[in-house]
């Protein structure tokens, strides 16, 4: 069975998994209030979605 010969070192697995991350989500500004959101889900903060109040918020 083929066995590594030496120890992996620290700075060797991070450079290997130099891809594996978070990421930050897209916001977009709300047009109703400016507010910062995910883009094409409600706003959090107004409960607008395109145009139209889709929930209540107090």
């Amino acid at each position: 069975m083929a066995v590594p010969a030496r120890k992996t070192s620290k700075t060797k697995k991070a450079m290997r998994r130099g891809h594996i991350k978070l990421s930050v989500p897209g916001l977009a500004p709300c047009p109703n209030c400016g507010e910062l959101r995910k883009s094409h889900v409600v706003c959090p903060s107004c409960g607008f979605y395109d145009g139209k109040q889709v929930i209540n918020v107090k």
